[in-house]
């Protein structure tokens, strides 16, 4: 009888501190987590996880630790294969720039997009690091298509209803440059394509710094400038920048560069209007000229008339 009565109370032990200790998949509305793959890594799923003290650079490479140990659990898969190395993570302003071994590339199209997925929103949940850049030997990353992938945030990652990771698509963008003379706006008519995952606000803004093609239009955004983010939200385009943008690399308007991507924003976009930030912050002026710490609506004025 006695032996019966402690076996009772060992299972009743061993229920309550299996009850009390969740999976790490168990992730509660305010917990910390990062992202790994499901078990059949087939898609993303959220892993509590508590991110280290440290500076940002420090807290970033304990994550990219964290992301390739074994999984703790059969409900999801760690997303850094074990043949893949981090070689490198270096922190610049508030971009992260993770360098990885050649076997990067021998993944397969979706798992390498889901794994590019699962690592850079886990590293921009971390305070200090708006955006990610991933480079293998050095050399910038490439998609399937042999497009550089760039500047990287969670906006980057939202699928298109409907559409497959490795979809193409084709548009016409109208995109406003400066004149001859600098002090007006000058509309161009440029057709792209480009993978369906990448939102069309951030093609436009990615364009403009690209700077216009043919004769009669010039550029107007610093082309060391980086871009962040962009997001839109309640008829808002929100566009993050880094510092680099406030410094003036073209003799143009001030207002012309701001307006260069306010107008191609609102024409090209669902947004009414376009709030720039600067690292996150709207406390800055453009060549101390022009206020960002609101909403700007386009300025038709701006755009040269038709000869």
């Amino acid at each position: 009888m006695k032996r019966k009565i402690m076996l009772f109370a060992v299972c009743l032990c061993l229920s309550v501190v299996f009850t009390s200790c969740g999976k790490r998949t168990d992730v509660g509305k305010e917990d910390p987590f990062i992202y790994c793959l499901n078990e059949d890594r087939t898609g993303l799923t959220k892993v509590s996880y508590e991110f280290p003290e440290g500076d940002t650079e420090e807290t970033a490479r304990a994550v990219l630790k964290e992301l390739k140990e074994p999984a703790e659990e059969i409900e999801y898969t760690t997303p850094i294969p074990k043949e893949v190395e981090v070689q490198d993570c270096q922190l610049r302003g508030s971009i992260l720039d993770v360098d990885f071994n050649s076997a990067y590339l021998e993944m397969g199209v979706l798992e390498e997009k889901l794994v590019r997925a699962a690592v850079v929103q886990s590293l921009v949940l971390i305070d200090g690091i708006n955006a990610v850049s991933f480079t293998v030997d050095g050399e910038m990353l490439e998609d399937s298509a042999g497009f550089p992938v760039g500047l990287m945030n969670g906006d980057d990652f939202v699928e298109n209803t409907g559409s497959s990771p490795t979809a193409y698509q084709t548009d016409t963008l109208t995109l406003y440059f400066a004149d001859k003379e600098g002090d007006s706006l000058v509309p161009q008519k440029l057709d792209v394509r480009y993978s369906s995952n990448v939102s069309r606000e951030k093609l436009i803004v990615e364009k403009l710094m690209q700077g216009p093609s043919g004769n009669g239009a010039y550029p107007t955004i610093n082309p060391d400038a980086n871009l962040l983010s962009v997001t839109i939200k309640d008829g808002i385009c929100y566009v993050n920048f880094d510092s680099t943008f406030l410094t003036r690399a073209y003799d143009v308007l001030t207002e012309v560069t701001v307006y260069s991507i306010v107008n191609s924003l609102v024409e090209g976009t669902e947004a009414q209007k376009v709030q720039i930030t600067i690292n996150g912050e709207t406390d800055a002026k453009y060549m101390e000229a022009v206020d960002l710490s609101q909403p700007l609506e386009e300025k038709e004025e701006l755009v040269a008339a038709e000869e």
